[in-house]
């Protein structure tokens, strides 16, 4: 059981109580040593794990986790220690562990930025089977990930590899299409700071592209042009509750609940449903879901399900999506809310007043009331502080807006309709008074 947590310590970054003490860099080379010295994982090495694959009839399992990002967190450790079920799993796959994002191939490796750990199931000719690794708030993924989750997403695309002449067809829409460039350091605002590879012989941490700039260098192309986010960029792969469904972590695409009156009760999905395939796609976790989420256009969609009930029986689903559906999604928690935060807010963060302290403060229903809960102290995160704005400072208009009544809203609205340089006001409440204070909009 030891050499089972051992390993999944090393699969998910998870770093022992003697690694506490140690720098970022001394993590990072003592994690390239110990996964090397047990040879378990290829280490950073995708063309030998795809050559490999090709010579041994094996599927790939590639598991994406930056090291320096080590407060990004992780499977529970106790899970981890006694799940007797991953390794002999792990042990049909070629297994390739890649620590940093630089030179990914973006036309293959495409998922979601906001996280530090992601997961690929694919053949050797580069058809994806599936993916495992979701996140929806910023410290904890109880809801969306688990040891059991993993399990059955390994063994789901296990079943699809030995199919895989009969399905190679329906996996086809697993891979998205081109990036804006082929690789995050060819990206313009990445392109002079990072190479194609790590500095083993330099400073290894700095030298690293972490998932989050890869989305960060997306958006900054349309930022730096004064041009709105487009929202597939802005509400990147939409978690399945923003759309009404709680997905079981611990299933194979199965719902653990329907939200009420949401896009998916009225779709017809229902409690316990496993979603076999999703526009014709088999799905291996709650992160294939997003995949399909993540293509569907954000002007209004319709959505194929294949659905297994609980009595076993089939049947199809249409899942209409209006305009606009991506917007319900809360994108505040995302590691990207901290440039959104500088472009937008001026460094300001921001927290939704409950009902009883909108009561004490006198605020209708129905108005923005927004606390400032931190004021950025430096450089361009500063600028709120230096406008005058304090902590504790309830938010109550935006640029003429009164009616954007989460962070995530006004975060949202205000990279869609301001522009670097533009000063906006923002009305403030403090000690009961209403104050204005101007708010420098920045790249």
């Amino acid at each position: 059981m030891k050499s089972c947590w051992s390993l999944f310590a090393l699969i998910l970054g998870c770093l022992n109580v003697v690694a506490d003490a140690q720098t970022r860099e001394e993590k990072v080379r003592d994690d390239r040593q110990r996964v090397v010295a047990e040879g378990f994982w290829i280490y950073n090495d995708l063309p030998r794990a795809f050559a490999q694959a090709k010579s041994t009839g094996k599927p790939i399992v590639v598991t994406l986790r930056c090291i320096p990002c080590e407060e990004c967190v992780k499977l529970d450790d106790d899970l981890v220690d006694t799940d007797p079920t991953i390794r002999p799993l792990l042990e049909q796959f070629v297994c390739v562990r890649v620590v940093s994002t630089n030179g990914l191939d973006l036309s293959l490796f495409q998922y979601d930025t906001d996280q530090s750990f992601a997961m690929f199931m694919l053949n050797a000719d580069r058809t994806i089977y599936g993916r495992f690794g979701t996140r929806s708030h910023r410290t904890e993924w109880v809801g969306d990930v688990s040891l059991k989750g993993l399990a059955k997403a390994l063994q789901g695309a296990l079943d699809l590899h030995k199919d895989f002449d009969n399905i190679k067809g329906r996996l086809v829409g697993k891979t998205g299409p081109a990036l804006e460039y082929s690789s995050p350091e060819k990206y313009p605002s990445l392109k002079d700071k990072f190479t194609d590879r790590l500095q083993y012989e330099g400073d290894v941490v700095k030298s690293c592209i972490h998932c989050h700039q890869i989305g960060d260098a997306r958006r900054d192309i349309y930022r730096s042009q004064k041009q709105p986010i487009p929202a597939k960029l802005l509400f990147p792969f939409p978690h399945p509750k923003s759309v009404g469904l709680i997905m079981d972590p611990n299933g194979r695409a199965t719902i653990k609940e329907v939200v009420a009156d949401s896009l998916a009760s009225s779709a017809g999905f229902k409690t316990g449903d496993r979603i076999e395939s999703l526009n014709e796609q088999p799905l291996l976790s709650i992160a294939d879901v997003q995949w399909v989420l993540d293509a569907a256009d954000p002007s209004g969609d319709v959505l194929t399900a294949q659905v297994r009930a609980t009595d076993d029986s089939l049947r199809k689903i249409e899942w209409r999506l209006p305009a606009g559906w991506r917007q319900a999604d809360d994108i505040a928690w995302r590691v990207s809310s901290w440039g959104y935060r500088r472009m937008v807010t001026g460094g300001m963060k921001l927290a939704v007043l409950s009902a009883e302290e909108r009561t004490k403060a006198k605020i209708s229903e129905g108005k923005m009331a927004l606390r400032v809960t931190h004021v950025g102290k430096y450089g361009p995160h500063a600028v709120a502080k230096r406008a005058g704005v304090t902590e504790d400072d309830i938010l109550t208009g935006f640029a003429g807006q009164a009616d954007l009544m989460t962070p995530s809203q006004l975060l949202a609205w205000g990279v869609t309709h301001t522009t670097p340089q533009q000063m906006v006001d923002v009305e403030l409440l403090r000690n009961g008074k209403v104050i204005t204070k101007k708010i420098l909009m920045q790249q």
